[in-house]
């Protein structure tokens, strides 16, 4: 009895025939298509708006990329200097760590 209860209830939910994939695709296109003939402004406004936040949010993303560079560039001179101050900062130690080492006590 569950069984048929099931049946039923997949009939009911599925309702109208399943149509093919490309078949759904074609009758949406041409609802959105009759849709923006007859309100062509509304979609004209909608691609002005969302085009133009698409735009800004590419501007933005670029630019904070560019940053980014910049930082990395940046963070690389530095560490690259911060390690030849530190090279020369213990070559300069162990310099006079051994003359003193040599001279005799005075």
């Amino acid at each position: 009895m569950s069984n048929e209860q099931k049946g039923e209830e997949d009939q009911q939910t599925t309702g109208a025939p399943v149509l093919g994939w490309r078949a759904m695709v074609e009758e949406r296109y041409q609802k959105i298509k009759e849709n923006a003939e007859t309100y062509p402004y509304v979609w004209a406004s909608y691609i002005v708006v969302y085009g133009g936040f698409g735009l800004w949010f590419t501007y933005r993303w670029r630019k904070l990329r560019k940053t980014e560079d910049r930082v990395r560039v940046l963070q690389e001179r530095l560490r690259k200097l911060v390690e030849a101050e530190e090279s020369k900062s213990s070559a300069a130690s162990v310099q006079k760590t051994s003359p003193s080492a040599d001279k005799p006590p005075g």
